[in-house]
């Protein structure tokens, strides 16, 4: 088998400002999204958006088709009646009354494609709504929510009882509950805000999202204080599955937990496929390795698929890869924007030779996310500081470790290696491993993991260097936040500046070309 072309598999998702060849397209989508309940955009309208407010503007793509948009202007809330309709805020959609000085970003449609509901498009719009109004340094976010549900519940309760039922959760609204599920607030209802609104009865209710960050001044000009950067790391169970499909749903699962986490990475552990040999009758190992090479397109496709879903980067533990006749260990990062990139495990353990013949890489990668440059070290290779320094020259600012070690003294190598490999590089470095046991998988016999997210060590990060960490040995997970703004400073002004203190004028690290 020849080396699989990943591009075939990649699914483009991009999330990007709405521009004027856009209109007809965001035109057909609202007839598909509101079909018949509520009067259209004009183009004019759209026009004018863009003119006047563009950065406020965003849309989805999938496979270069618009699947979802929201618009948005900015005001000064204080200026308007809390009871102010749809038509007063947008003066009738046109949003002429923008204010560049505004402290509030108000936001006035959310659509998406009914076919690709549950893809995190309308969450993504979300997100960069909250990213505009964190760079601007905008007070909050207010926005007029449709309850579209509430036209089935009606004759039995009131409008301000039925939006009571949803916050209990008594009831499902698409609109409403989504919108307390990204973060915002019931303030009041609204009567009449949408009077062509028949699902809502013409109600809607005021919503707010609080920045955070925003920072009273005159000038409101934006003062970065954080970078952070979500991780979850799956220490992942390896037992007896009877298909495919049972594997898709563990690692399904696990997806879910890391994007219902809010995280931007979700890291599995090395071998994680090793589990399909549970159903395979091969007894060999170098044979039975080589048949599991048969699922690596099945394998690339559910990741592609389950990253772009749950809106969340997935380093896809590492999977056996054929190609010319020679076995690879391979990690694939499946990024949230359906894109894929993959490294090769460098340094082969004399395990995987002797049982398995695995072939080494020949070049180690940096590779650029939403989230800014990472790399992925292969258990062993994090063994060997000569790569994290290449990749930490090259930008990297963290290493993710998938691993698969069957006791606690080769855990604990991978262990203390990442811990120095933070150290030294001043970088953050994220570890996650196998736990269980395939009794009937020859060479998969037992694991040992306790998997962990790490830094530096100095007065900026935790006191022992450990963001978090699983219990060694179980079926879990660790979720913590590193923030690659306090990795900046740490840099340039820690107690230690290990990076600016290096003796390049005696030694240096470099990666040589294989190729010539």
């Amino acid at each position: 088998m020849s080396e699989i072309d990943v591009s075939k598999f990649e699914k483009k998702i991009e999330l990007r400002n709405i521009e004027f060849e856009d209109i007809d397209e965001i035109l057909e989508l609202q007839q598909i999204c509101f079909p018949g309940n509520m009067e259209p955009w004009e183009r004019e309208q759209l026009e004018s958006h863009l003119r006047i407010f563009p950065e406020g503007q965003f849309c989805v793509t999938y496979e270069g088709k618009i699947v979802g948009s929201c618009s948005s202007l900015m005001v000064n809330f204080d200026e308007y009646d809390d009871k102010h309709t749809w038509d007063e805020i947008t003066d009738k959609g046109y949003i002429t009354n923008h204010d560049p000085e505004g402290f509030n970003l108000y936001g006035i449609e959310v659509m998406v494609h009914p076919e690709y509901r549950r893809m995190k498009i309308g969450a993504r719009l979300y997100e960069a709504r909250k990213e505009l109004a964190e760079q601007k340094n905008l007070k909050s976010i207010i926005l007029g929510g449709r309850i579209p549900n509430y036209h089935k519940h009606s004759k039995e309760m009131t409008p301000r009882e039925y939006v009571r039922e949803v916050i209990q959760h008594n009831i499902y609204d698409p609109v409403l509950t989504f919108q307390l599920m990204n973060g915002f607030t019931v303030m009041r209802l609204n009567k009449s805000y949408l009077p062509d609104d028949k699902q809502s009865n013409a109600y809607a209710t005021l919503m707010e999202w609080n920045n955070v960050d925003y920072i009273p001044n005159k000038t409101k000009k934006y003062f970065k204080t954080s970078e952070p950067v979500r991780i979850t790391t799956i220490q992942y169970m390896m037992k007896t599955i009877n298909s495919f499909e049972d594997f898709a749903t563990q690692v399904e699962y696990y997806t879910d937990v890391a994007s219902d986490q809010g995280s931007d990475f979700a890291v599995f552990p090395e071998l994680l496929t090793t589990q399909l040999l549970s159903f395979c009758e091969e007894k060999s190992p170098s044979l039975a390795i080589r048949k599991l090479t048969e699922f690596t397109e099945q394998y690339i496709e559910l990741f592609t698929n389950l990253a772009v879903r749950y809106n969340v980067n997935i380093i896809g533990g590492s999977h056996f890869v054929e190609e010319d006749g020679d076995i690879y260990n391979v990690a694939y990062l499946f990024r949230r924007d359906g894109t894929i990139d993959k490294q090769y495990k460098i340094h082969i353990t004399p395990n995987e030779r002797k049982w398995w013949g695995i072939t080494a890489g020949d070049k180690v990668q940096v590779f650029d996310t939403d989230c800014g440059k990472v790399a992925i070290l292969i258990c062993y290779d994090i063994e060997f500081p000569e790569l994290s320094r290449i990749v930490t020259d090259q930008g990297a600012k963290i290493i993710f470790t998938p691993f698969c070690t069957e006791d606690r003294q080769g855990y604990l190598r991978v262990r203390y290696c990442s811990q120095a490999r933070a150290i030294e590089n001043e970088i953050y470095t994220a570890i996650a491993g196998t736990v269980g046991n395939l009794s009937q998988v020859e060479n998969m016999d037992i694991q040992y993991a306790q998997s962990g997210i790490f830094t530096p060590s100095d007065f900026s990060f935790p006191r022992d260097g450990i963001v978090g960490e699983c219990h060694p040995n179980i079926e879990t997970v660790v979720v913590g936040d590193v923030d690659l703004e306090i990795l900046r400073r740490q840099r340039k002004t820690g107690s230690v500046t290990l990076l600016r203190d290096r003796r390049l004028d005696l030694y240096s690290v470099v990666q040589k070309d294989k190729s010539k």
